[in-house]
């Protein structure tokens, strides 16, 4: 019993370290599909050396008092209904913030179901270290 114990506490060790903070959702083919869960480092790296989209999901008002230079702002309350209007390609890869993480987790989540493929979430504007557009 004590061997059986330690052998499914060290597979479940495993599982963490390998699922880390990866997200599953099911997405629209009914298959579960992951937004990844990075840094705001992460996320200026990626800007930095790849084609992608940074979507800003807080209000109008939230995006004039300070954005992240090139984003596109599509609300959380609009995503279900403009996503496919405006994020054309459900392959792109899509970085997600908002405030403080709580509304890019939620977007991330419906983007996935939507079935956008390629979804980063680095959660809040607030931990942004880096310089933002006013």
């Amino acid at each position: 019993m004590k061997r059986f114990l330690i052998i499914l506490f060290v597979v479940i060790a495993i599982t963490i370290m390998f699922t880390g903070c990866t997200k599953m959702e099911k997405g629209q083919t009914g298959t579960e599909t992951a937004y990844k869960k990075i840094s705001a480092q992460e996320a200026k790296e990626i800007i930095e050396s790849e084609d992608v989209i940074i979507l800003d999901v807080r209000t109008q008002e939230e995006y004039n008092e300070g954005h992240i230079e090139n984003s596109v702002l599509l609300p959380l309350n609009d995503i279900s209904s403009k996503a496919e209007e405006i994020l054309t390609d459900k392959d792109a890869k899509i970085l997600v913030y908002c405030r403080s993480g709580n509304r890019s987790a939620t977007a991330s989540k419906q983007l996935i179901k939507m079935g956008y493929t390629n979804v980063y979430d680095f959660g809040g504007i607030i931990s942004w270290p880096y310089e933002i557009v006013k």
